[in-house]
């Protein structure tokens, strides 16, 4: 297994070659390094491969784009999206660095000069979509000048257990030796545990440095609050908007539908826009650039709109559905507050969510057996989209996405020319029925925030680096600070459940690290309080600093059971033994 650093191993290493910081004023004009950014620097220009996972707006970039001007030569960047590369190209040749691009966008002469002038030494960028990798003979011609570094940009999309898997980028693992002693510097906003694990593997990546950092956000507010009905939400995404401070924002809504309808809804008491991936064009980038210029306060938006969005001052962003994942959730959030400044995020969510989640994933990840049967209707000989649609009687739109799955996990081959064709061997079944039940693992996970009792900050940074994450506490989430929560409605406990309380902790000062649905059926044998009113209580206590729960398991039947365990706090104990219980309640 390739040898990986920590930070905590890289910072004792001798400090940044003192031309970085002469790079960064002359050739981008900044004053000085952010966090974080010169220790990356200076590994990957000393030669050293790197894995960099920062959030969104905290200067990824620089950190290839100052080390490969250090190192002389230049620097490949593979990037996923047409648009991010474009910007990113205008971005540098704005300052004055020799960049370009080959994508599927261009025109070939265009592409062709770029060729050119990498083999010329002229270039210190060149950036390319991941497709180009397959193309015959492309990965050798590059290879006939190598290059000084290579950046993988967007690097969780080399991975089955990242958000968004792009198959092309499986190629990388094996075109980086050809490359090589250039050394590889993989970067990206969301990436868990697992998903830099793989993507070390994936790229071959050799004593490989890692810099998990900069996911702790100070200046960010979060909330999130189960409310059932829609109309009830969009109520209370009104009177969030309406407080002082909160604009602009985003507003994050799950279809296209709902984007349209709640733009018309804000519209009487802000100006706000809908942007949705169905909106012509014209209309998306007309609603895009009103709110980066500040013409609208809010825009009202699907995930599609968010990748590069890079406006400083969101006070807020309010999602109106449970996330799809953590992942989604933390980079939608983060476009809140990048001039530092205090910003709220807030999650209006309910159990059924998840409901619509898990059916807007059995339609992307359908049954094996309906996708065996479509397979058998694949030709093995390159056959156009439009022709397999009307032989198997399905819309293309729809068999797209089922071909989409069955590309990724090597089941066909799908061609930039909307081509399919039949590849041999079954294996593409594991990988399948693995990236469903992660998926499936990721609404969860996602539900399990939501309704966390502890930090909210603690709990998002966690997912990605329990090293940062540690022990710490934000102080200002609704479960850290419930007074100073905007979001929700909350109440004094009443007389009754004030007993209830003080007879579970009690019961809990006798005996610690109980279950908590052992508990309730000990400790409240006729059904009164029922359990999701217990829950509720148990929830009340956690937030306000008499609990804290621990994940247990054991095993049934052959199938692993999750339950949580109950402990006391200091501050339970106290209370436990006669002290104030000062506790707030959510209003149903």
């Amino acid at each position: 297994m390739p040898r990986r650093k920590t930070v905590a191993e890289h910072s004792v290493e001798p400090k940044a070659d003192p031309r970085l910081l002469d790079l960064l004023r002359t050739r981008f004009g900044f004053t000085g390094f952010r966090p974080g950014q010169e220790e990356v620097c200076a590994a990957v220009t000393a030669g050293s491969d790197a894995v960099l996972v920062m959030p969104t707006g905290s200067g990824k970039s620089l950190c290839y784009q100052v080390p490969g001007l250090a190192r002389g030569g230049t620097t490949l960047v593979v990037s996923p999206l047409i648009a991010l590369i474009e910007d990113q190209v205008a971005k540098l040749q704005a300052v004055g660095v020799r960049a370009e691009r080959i994508h599927s966008g261009r025109e070939r002469e265009a592409s062709r000069d770029a060729c050119r002038r990498y083999l010329s030494g002229q270039l210190e960028n060149l950036f390319l979509a991941p497709e180009r990798l397959a193309v015959p003979g492309f990965p050798e011609f590059l290879a006939r000048r190598p290059p000084c570094l290579i950046a993988v940009d967007e690097a969780h999309c080399i991975s089955h257990w990242g958000h968004d898997f792009r198959p092309d980028y499986r190629l990388l693992g094996e075109w980086i030796p050809k490359l090589r002693p250039a050394p590889v510097i993989a970067l990206t906003a969301t990436a868990t545990v697992r998903v830099q694990r793989d993507i070390v593997k994936a790229l071959g990546l050799d004593n490989v440095a890692e810099f998990i950092q900069g996911f702790w956000r100070e200046n960010l507010q979060c909330e999130a609050v189960e409310v059932g009905e829609k109309a009830d939400r969009l109520a209370r995404v009104a009177e969030l908007l309406r407080l002082p401070g909160a604009l602009p924002a985003i507003v994050y809504v799950p279809t296209r539908k709902a984007a349209e309808e709640v733009a018309v809804s804000l519209a009487g008491r802000v100006s706000a826009v809908p942007y949705h991936a169905g909106l012509p064009p014209l209309a998306r980038t007309a609603a895009q650039d009103a709110f980066m210029a500040g013409q609208t306060e809010v825009i009202v938006a699907t995930v599609a709109f968010g990748m590069g969005v890079d406006k400083p001052d969101i006070r807020t962003v309010a999602h109106m559905a449970l996330p799809a994942s953590i992942e989604n959730y933390y980079q939608e959030i983060g476009r809140a507050g990048r001039d530092g400044k205090p910003s709220r995020v807030v999650l209006f969510y309910s159990w059924a969510d998840r409901k619509t989640l898990e059916f807007l994933l059995e339609k992307n990840y359908p049954d094996e057996a309906e996708l065996e049967l479509l397979l058998k209707r694949v030709p093995g000989e390159w056959t156009p989209l439009a022709d397999l649609a009307r032989t198997v009687e399905v819309e293309e739109e729809g068999l797209q996405g089922v071909l989409k799955q069955l590309h990724n996990h090597g089941a066909v081959t799908w061609s930039n020319e909307g081509q399919v064709r039949k590849n041999s061997g079954r294996g593409w079944r594991k990988t399948y029925r693995e990236q469903r039940e992660h998926r499936l693992a990721q609404i969860d996970d996602a539900l399990r925030y939501a309704r966390v009792s502890t930090c909210r900050m603690n709990a998002l940074v966690g997912y990605f680096s329990t090293r940062e994450a540690g022990g710490r506490r934000c102080g200002q989430c609704d479960n850290c600070a419930p007074k100073a929560a905007v979001a929700h409605d909350y109440r004094p406990l009443d007389a009754r459940e004030r007993k209830w309380c003080d007879r579970l902790l009690r019961e809990l000062a006798r005996r610690d690290r109980q279950a908590a649905g052992r508990l309730h059926r000990l400790l409240f044998p006729s059904g009164t309080p029922d359990r999701q009113h217990f829950e509720a209580l148990v929830s009340a206590l956690q937030r306000s600093g008499y609990l804290r729960d621990e994940e247990d398991a054991f095993e049934k039947d052959g199938e692993t059971v999750t339950f949580r365990r109950l402990l006391l706090t200091p501050a339970g104990h106290k209370a436990a033994c006669g002290g104030k219980l000062d506790c707030l309640m959510e209003r149903p």
